[in-house]
């Protein structure tokens, strides 16, 4: 059994706080008119579903522990926008922009996408995708086709996460053009600068509260780790990892600076470790594959495990991660809850 690495600089969490916070919550009201999602399979939750890509979640196990089963969320309960639209008072789950209607947009739309990446071609291994160029068009046409008016987007929430793919299914490949052509440092920095582009486009678009979440130890994925002679985390692949989220945070630092109308923060996912939690995967996963073996046996107790598959995380890790960001614990400089106005978190109301 692959045993858990250990966590220099771990963030404490307590897993249970934001299950019970969140079955006890009284009713209360929608924090901000509108939430908007973008990013990879660890924000998707059904933009993949129609798409020809091997990048699917929408089958058992998938969604186990989730109330409607499987959706397309890459997990056995809910994901780390879900949470958080709990936190802030939504009554629903934000929809995936696949199937929407025009009018619920006003509300918000997840438009993030499994496999895809900040460039284009990243996770195109797979099959189609909705890479961020693709899902910021989704958001123009979206927003622009309902009419959206811009002082309402700017009061919303954009959360962000992307970049993962980028290195699994892309500079990390082997071959891969991109290794070859750029250092780690380069390649990083080579990414921040496309994002930084991106994120420009949505700052114009209207979105002045924005949340990035940074990247996790991709290394110490139950499928990285598999791929290691020895075993063990592969401290390369989180080595290069960490080169992008230092250059992300030097990125927010720097743009809260010159937007003065906006508010940037970065979400340490890096450092907040699944501690104590096991480190292989809860699903079936067939030798050299990574998401499960669909309607094939799972672990009993989810709870437990930090992967539901061999790369995305269980419903316990994410509602921690969620929790921190919200309440400021793995945030900086704001914690969603200011970014947003919420001067005491909801979920302790």
């Amino acid at each position: 059994m692959v045993q858990g690495p250990p966590q220099a600089t771990s963030v404490m969490i307590i897993i249970a706080t934001v299950v019970t916070a969140m079955a006890g919550a009284v009713a209360r009201a929608q924090q901000v008119p509108c939430y908007f999602s973008f990013g990879d399979t660890f924000f998707e939750n059904g933009n993949n579903n129609d798409l020809v890509t091997g990048a699917k979640s929408n089958y058992p196990p998938y969604g186990i522990d989730f109330p409607n089963g499987p959706t397309g969320r890459f997990t056995n309960g809910r994901t780390i926008p879900d949470f958080l639209a709990g936190f802030l008072g939504f009554k629903d789950y934000i929809p995936p922009f696949a199937g929407s209607s025009p009018t619920q947009v006003f509300t918000g739309l997840n438009y993030a996408s499994g496999a895809s990446g900040i460039l284009d071609d990243s996770g195109r291994n797979l099959g189609d995708n909705l890479s961020m160029n693709r899902q910021i068009g989704n958001h123009l046409e979206a927003t622009t086709r309902a009419g959206v008016p811009e002082d309402r987007l700017k009061q919303c929430l954009y959360t962000i996460s992307t970049g993962s793919s980028d290195y699994v299914n892309n500079y990390l490949m082997s071959p891969s053009l991109n290794s070859q052509l750029f250092t780690p440092d380069q390649f990083a920095e080579f990414l921040i600068q496309i994002y930084a582009s991106q994120l420009k486009i949505l700052y114009i678009l209207g979105a002045r509260k924005v949340a990035l979440f940074g990247l996790p130890k991709l290394g110490c994925a139950p499928g990285l780790v598999a791929q290691q002679s020895g075993g063990g985390c592969n401290e390369d692949a989180n080595s290069a990892v960490n080169l992008f989220n230092n250059k992300l945070i030097a990125y927010v630092n720097d743009v809260n600076k010159t937007l003065t109308d906006a508010k940037f923060t970065y979400v340490d996912v890096f450092n907040t470790g699944p501690s104590g939690l096991r480190n292989d995967s809860c699903c079936t996963v067939e030798p050299g594959q990574i998401l499960c073996a669909a309607n094939q046996p799972v672990c009993e107790n989810r709870k437990e495990y930090a992967y539901f598959d061999a790369f995305h995380f269980t419903e316990v890790v994410y509602s921690a991660v969620a929790e921190s960001a919200f309440t400021g614990q793995i945030a900086s400089p704001y914690s969603i809850a200011e970014l947003v106005g919420v001067s005491k978190p909801s979920m302790y109301e």
